[in-house]
């Protein structure tokens, strides 16, 4: 098989994938509230495929938000969070991977794509600490670049769960407490 033929078929296999993800993410989104009742299988659930959509938001800040109120350990529902909004995230990396010209010459996806060409993994990492709806892209831009899909899944990965690990730390009311023992933290360590 050619190497052209050979990209061809990957690339419509990563579109295929991804249009199944972002549909069954559709159809699924009005369950992500009731996820929550399956404890912290269900947080991780609802992140997954609250973050598998691509640029159409879900509500799985809100599960996390209400959960880490909830469920005993705020830090294992971010965790659990965090793992499944990383993992969903690879649906964007997929978008790219197989449709390059999705977002190419658009400003927003130009500034990305130079971010990730200077900062690498760091720029991943920072945009998905960050909340903003533009993640997506960086998504997009990573599989378009044919950014290594390990690096890229653990950088977005520890972005999104520290994100969520505050999130739910909010949820819990414990926020402003656990700022304090991170600080006490840093302080003891410097």
């Amino acid at each position: 098989m050619s190497r052209v033929k050979r990209t061809t078929i990957q690339r419509a296999a990563a579109l295929v994938i991804f249009l199944a993800i972002t549909a069954a993410s559709l159809l699924l989104s009005d369950s992500l509230a009731g996820l929550g009742r399956y404890g912290y299988l269900g947080v991780f659930l609802a992140s997954l495929i609250g973050s598998a959509t691509i640029i159409l938001p879900m509500p799985a800040f809100a599960v996390t938000f209400a959960m880490g109120g909830t469920l005993p350990s705020p830090l294992l529902v971010g965790l659990a969070a965090g793992l499944g909004a990383g993992i969903g995230e690879l649906s964007g990396y997929l978008a790219g991977y197989g449709g390059r010209g999705i977002v190419e010459n658009r400003e927003s996806y130009d500034w990305i794509t130079r971010q990730m060409g200077r900062h690498g993994a760091w720029a991943i990492f920072a945009a998905a600490l960050i909340p903003n709806p533009a993640f997506d892209l960086a998504g997009i831009a990573a599989g378009a670049l044919r950014f290594p899909v390990g690096r890229f899944l653990v950088a977005c990965t520890c972005g999104k769960t520290i994100r969520m690990v505050l999130l739910a730390y909010a949820g819990a009311g414990l926020l402003p407490r656990f700022v304090n023992q991170l600080a006490s933290l840093l302080s003891t360590a410097v």
